[in-house]
């Protein structure tokens, strides 16, 4: 009978472990909730230097204004709004006003991406032709005739493969926003779609056009920021079958609860979406240009889905699916990729092709170095970030447990320097 009492207790003992332990590794798995700064290890005195930097920012013209979000261990800790969403209009930014993230969409494209590739449907290092076989033609600029914007090209030795996509290592450029005005005249004629249109085009023409564009390297031989993110937009529509809106909202943005998230926006969210900002003689004023409908997430076809840089969000999604990579891959109960994935995703693919610097790259993140960590205000080893063409940016460390947004929606704010004071501030804030 004693020994009877002793295997009882005993497997009380151990179901109590077991249930602690589920208990502890049920809390790791953090959910945005709001919280308090110092319970997280914030000082609020040093967080309201931001406060002070902003508005000054904001009253020496260098931005209209801002949202900023703040969070540590899944707890929001500082979300406040700052300036003018629409300074003509006296309309000061909300907590809730839904931005044009631009190229902070590739990190969304490459989560879809490491998605299919879990399930088996490809290797990293496949070739992108074997799924978009206008690639297999695909060469290195050799001659550019400028009175024609023709072309020839030298045949790879190294196939595009999808990590050279993922890793900007692929050659393929950028057409209007290249930094050699060759491509720039290339692109246009052939009229390549770069980033988000308002005409009725699909990636299913726009990318085997793409295709036929020259490169400017061997992939895999350099850095060169590219429209490969696009690609494999296209490239995750052919390997799941779904349109790719599609599978970022039912694959994404459905499981974490990003309601705000999305290409093209539903009419009862249009009226959130902030205008974009310019200055003319020190006033600010709505942004327009010829090149394309600025207003692309609320008018025209609503047909392209660019894979870096269609989308638009708000600080609170955004802060969601970047929770989500701090979890390793889960949040809510709902595991989006594995640790080991999301470890592979923040892993260095670009060897040293950046030379010892301050940052490395992953699979569409850049990540701080111990060379960055030294040089300070980038954050701890491993913190990944990016921006948006429209003056928005993110960072995350996961040693830390810490995610920085700030949105903005400007062009030409030459004077700003809000981007790398906030980022260095909220790290200075760090108490414990």
């Amino acid at each position: 009978m004693r020994l009877l009492y002793t295997l009882v207790a005993l497997l009380l003992i151990m179901s109590c472990r077991q249930q602690q332990s589920d208990s502890a590794a049920a809390e790791q798995v953090a959910v945005l909730s709001n919280g308090n700064a110092r319970a997280e290890g914030l000082s609020p005195e040093r967080l309201e230097r931001i406060d002070n930097m902003l508005e000054a920012a904001i009253a020496e013209n260098q931005i209209p204004g801002a949202v900023a979000l703040i969070a540590r261990n899944g707890k929001i800790v500082y979300h406040k709004t700052f300036g003018m969403s629409d300074a003509e209009n006296d309309i000061p930014y909300k907590e809730d006003d839904i931005f044009r993230i631009a190229s902070q969409t590739k990190a969304i494209t490459s989560t879809a991406v490491m998605m299919l590739w879990e399930e088996g449907h490809f290797r990293l290092d496949d070739p992108i032709s074997k799924y978009i076989p206008e690639f297999a033609d695909a060469g290195v600029m050799e001659t550019f005739n400028e009175s024609d914007s023709t072309f020839t090209v030298t045949p790879l030795e190294t196939p595009i493969t999808i990590r050279h996509l993922l890793s900007h290592t692929s050659g393929i450029g950028y057409g209007m926003i290249d930094g050699d005005p060759r491509f720039r005249k290339a692109f246009a004629k052939a009229g390549i779609i770069d980033a988000f249109t308002a005409e009725p085009v699909t990636l299913a023409e726009n990318i085997p056009k793409l295709a036929g564009m020259p490169l400017h390297h061997e992939p895999g031989e350099a850095w060169t920021y590219s429209e490969g993110l696009d690609v494999l937009g296209r490239f995750i529509e052919i390997v799941s079958g779904m349109p790719f809106d599609e599978f970022l909202k039912t694959r994404i943005f459905d499981p974490l609860g990003m309601s705000d998230t999305w290409f093209y926006l539903p009419d009862a969210l249009s009226e959130r979406l902030v205008p974009v900002q310019y200055q003319v003689e020190g006033e600010w004023k709505r942004f327009e240009t010829p090149v394309f409908d600025i207003d692309y997430p609320i008018n025209g076809a609503k047909s392209y889905f660019a894979g870096g840089a269609g989308l638009s969000s708000t600080a609170k999604d955004y802060a969601t699916f970047l929770q989500m990579l701090l979890n390793q891959g889960e949040y809510n109960g709902t595991r989006i990729l594995s640790r080991t994935t999301v470890a592979t995703m923040m892993a260095n693919q670009i060897g040293d092709l950046w030379g010892n610097g301050a940052k490395d790259f992953g699979l569409a993140f850049s990540r701080t170095t111990a060379k960055g960590v030294a040089q300070g205000g980038e954050g701890g080893w491993g913190t990944f970030e990016w921006g948006g063409y429209f003056n928005t940016q993110y960072f995350a460390d996961p040693g830390e447990q810490l995610i920085g947004i700030l949105m903005k929606q400007t062009q030409n704010a030459a004077t700003d320097q809000t981007g790398w004071k906030f980022k260095q501030m909220v790290f200075a804030s760090i108490d414990d």
